[in-house]
């Protein structure tokens, strides 16, 4: 990991001010936006499509099984498509105000964190962006938690037990990790990197929340933890509000 890590470009310092963010349904005013979701039918993704529609927006849902997607709205449109194939990606892009990514796993066995499918997804959709030029969505993708700042030089992952953790999770963080080093490296797409606390919960929607950037933060008593229904709020107040242009922030109560 540390060598994986050597060409990070870190923050160590928070924002000055951490806000409370997110408003009851009700109380949201925002144009409609044109949101296609990769990973659809996952725990963060679902969230991110409900707290969308709920919100009037548009949003098409990709999935390779567009069968799996049940719920219907007449803002939702289930698609087929596979962020791994760069013509569906190209393709699907197209026409949207943001994409979304949300999705986990590893191509086959691989140790490779180039093969993690999250790094992949990113590259792709990078590809397809630029392809457009300033008709191009912005992005925003959903990272995870291990290339948060725990102090200088170290990040979440680090601290990591290893040795318990299943090798093609290890290779997942990884590639995360180096999904946001390669975002970082890129000036002419409009992309934000999204990353959630330590652990997920399975709360209720409160729209109440503390926005931060590189630096992992906890409570008093050590906890660091987002309910998905909570950090959908914040990827779509971000869909709306574009506060996070070319920047990693993450959410945490």
């Amino acid at each position: 990991m540390r060598k994986l890590l050597s060409s990070f470009c870190f923050t160590t310092m928070m924002f000055a001010a951490l806000v409370v963010s997110g408003q009851v349904v009700a109380e949201t005013e925002s144009n409609s936006y044109k949101i296609l979701v990769y990973g659809a039918t996952g725990k963060v993704g679902s969230q991110a499509v409900n707290e969308a529609l709920n919100r009037g927006h548009v949003v098409t849902a990709v999935s390779r099984d567009p069968s799996r997607i049940t719920l219907v709205h007449e803002n939702l449109t289930a698609v087929k498509g596979d962020v791994l194939d760069t013509e569906s990606v190209a393709s699907l892009v197209a026409g949207q105000d943001v994409v979304i990514i949300s999705v986990r796993g590893v191509l086959g066995k691989s140790k490779d964190p180039a093969d993690a499918v999250p790094y992949i997804a990113v590259g792709n959709v990078v590809n397809a962006l630029r392809d457009m030029g300033e008709t191009a969505p912005r992005l925003i993708h959903v990272g995870g938690s291990g290339s948060l700042v725990v102090k200088p030089g170290v990040v979440y992952a680090d601290t990591l037990p290893m040795a318990v953790i299943p090798r093609k999770l290890q290779t997942e963080i990884e590639g995360q990790v180096l999904a946001l080093d390669y975002l970082r490296s890129i000036s002419d797409v409009d992309w934000t990197y999204a990353t959630p606390a330590k652990n997920f919960t399975n709360g209720k929607r409160t729209g109440v929340f503390r926005i931060a950037g590189d630096q992992l933060v906890e409570s008093s008593s050590g906890r660091s933890r987002i309910s998905r229904a909570d950090f959908a709020v914040a990827l779509i107040d971000e869909v709306e509000n574009a506060r996070f242009i070319q920047q990693r922030y993450s959410v945490v109560y």
